[in-house]
């Protein structure tokens, strides 16, 4: 039995581009000789919707379209589609999460998604109503055409995403009542299949590979899983669909961070034409898989938004060069403009490196100094601050000028303004709202200042783009004489444990405090969290790629006593 995984990169809400990607897909799978086709999860609609669901007029067309598909792929083999399909009962939720068989030139059944997540990025319990009982698809009752006769009779357990994500013997506690593999799997499947949409975080296709071998082991069933790929909104998908044999032997997995279409032998425990496993080459450590991840979410925010090109304030320090080195691969380096936009308390060699950078990655630069720009704030703004000493707010004035400059461009070039701050420094409120703060995209924003320079010395070991120098200074905002970040923050190091507890494992202040954390330090840096709220709710998009980010998965509240 020979099953295509199609790996596509669907835009949301483009319903006749997703079928078009779908349609080469099924037809480049037929030529390779595949008896079955399936995509990714809502790959007709694009993952995520999010509220386009609730336009009754998006789910009409969709369920028109595969109409439309069926009829085009007539005599080909039959194809699993990812779609949202009205539910017809007079309770519950309006819609199911499907997969729907295309077969002979009709629509034919659909099969529901299980289990709904409502964390992090996730609310599906908004729009779909939950399935019930196993999802089989019995080819033999399909009475395809197409099909060989290998390929009838039996019985492929059909599950969606989650569905896979809750297996008692994996998980040590478990985020739902029910197992839909575990009921597929006493309904007698023969082969499990899963469409997914499962978005990227660092590490997390190994955990994947390793609870979905479990998981073919333990019932003795073959698995396949097809996972989307490509970049919506905050979200990164890495692709990397994957086929377990029976034993939960993987022995296939498609490209990571690109589309592909690989053909699977479930029965056989094979892929490829020649019956060899395919499991293309990757790069597991997190600052491959960071780089990799941002340059697809960078390179498809702009095309998907039709921003051909992008610009970037460079300071002169790492973060703006990383930011500005992954736009390069993203965009081009011909398409990325890098503006400089020196005070008089910037440094010579800020400058210096800056175009060192530009011209080691190739990218245009301009020069607008600023000095004189904060001399006429000083003036406009004398008799009002009379009195009052120089402090934040000077800072803060210098930051905005370089923000409104910034935004200028973007406006008069129609390119998109990418930001450089990293997660450290959005955690805390290390920046300023309308200034630094400004953009359409904030490319680093999930990155810990510590990964920033692991991040951006793992690009030097391949490409040496990054001047040392940017490296190994002291990091600095350069908004006063002789400044430095920690001037103002703890050291980087230390910040990045506290957050990391805090922010991505959700512990209280005792509980870091315990593990021998200086108090004082402690409840300062949570203070600083608290208080930065109101920034990050008015933040660019941050792209995704730790557990938590501060995107549609951040759910705090601005106004709160702790």
């Amino acid at each position: 039995m020979r099953i295509a995984l199609l790996q596509t990169n669907p835009t949301a809400g483009d319903i006749g581009g997703n079928s078009a990607l779908i349609v080469r897909g099924a037809k480049r799978a037929q030529a390779q000789g595949a008896d079955l086709v399936v995509t990714p999860e809502l790959a007709l609609m694009g993952y995520l919707p999010r509220d386009l669901l609730m336009s009754r007029g998006f789910v009409q067309r969709s369920c028109q379209e595969l109409g439309r598909m069926a009829a085009e792929l007539a005599g080909g083999p039959p194809l699993l589609v990812g779609v949202a399909t009205p539910n017809p009962a007079e309770m519950g939720r309006p819609l199911f999460n499907s997969a729907v068989l295309l077969q002979d030139g009709a629509v034919g059944p659909a099969f529901h998604k299980t289990l709904l997540p409502t964390y992090d990025v996730f609310d599906e319990d908004r729009y779909f109503e939950p399935a019930h009982g196993p999802q089989i698809l019995e080819l033999d009752a399909a009475r395809t055409r197409y099909a060989r006769s290998a390929f009838r009779g039996c019985r492929l357990g059909i599950s969606i995403c989650e569905d896979v994500w809750n297996d008692r013997d994996f998980w040590q506690r478990r985020r739902y009542h029910e197992d839909p593999i575990e009921v597929l799997a006493k309904a007698g499947a023969q082969a499990i299949l899963n469409l997914s949409a499962s978005p990227f975080t660092v590490g997390k296709q190994t955990l994947r590979e390793d609870m979905l071998s479990q998981m073919a082991r333990k019932y003795g069933l073959p698995l396949a899983i097809v996972n989307q790929v490509g970049g919506n909104d905050d979200l990164i998908f890495d692709g990397r669909s994957a086929a377990f044999d029976a034993q939960g032997r993987m022995f296939a997995r498609a490209r990571g961070f690109e589309e592909d279409l690989v053909v699977v032998d479930l029965t056989g425990g094979t892929a490829g034409a020649a019956g060899r496993e395919a499991i293309a080459e990757d790069d597991f450590t997190p600052e491959a898989e960071i780089w990799n991840a941002l340059v697809l979410g960078v390179r498809d925010y702009a095309r998907k938004t039709r921003f051909q090109r992008v610009l970037l304030g460079l300071s002169g320090g790492v973060d703006s060069a990383l930011t500005a080195a992954i736009a390069a691969d993203a965009m081009g380096p011909e398409n990325v403009l890098g503006v400089m936009m020196p005070s008089r308390y910037s440094s010579p060699g800020s400058v210096d490196d800056s175009v060192e950078l530009a011209r080691h990655l190739g990218i245009r630069t301009l020069t607008l100094p600023i000095s004189g720009i904060m001399e006429t704030y000083e003036e406009a703004l004398a008799e009002a601050f009379r009195g009052r000493p120089q402090d934040v707010t000077e800072e803060n004035i210098q930051s905005r000028i370089r923000g409104n400059l910034l935004m200028a461009l973007s406006n008069k070039y129609g390119s998109l303004l990418l930001t450089t701050g990293n997660k450290s420094e959005m955690s805390v409120g290390y920046c300023t709202l309308y200034g630094d703060m400004n953009g359409g995209l904030a490319v680093i924003a999930d990155l810990p200042k510590m990964m920033v320079y692991r991040v951006a010395r793992w690009r030097n070991l391949r490409k040496p783009d990054i001047p040392e120098a940017i490296l190994t200074k002291a990091p600095s905002a350069e908004l006063r004489p002789g400044q430095t970040d920690q001037d103002s923050l703890p050291p980087y190091d230390l910040l990045d444990q506290i957050l990391e507890l805090h922010v991505e494992q959700s512990q209280s202040a005792e509980e870091i405090i315990a593990q021998g954390f200086d108090e004082p330090t402690v409840r300062r840096v949570l203070r600083l969290v608290r208080m930065a709220e109101f920034k990050r709710k008015q933040a660019a998009p941050v792209l995704k790629v730790t557990s938590r980010a501060f995107g549609t998965g951040w759910r705090m509240p601005i106004v709160r006593q702790e």
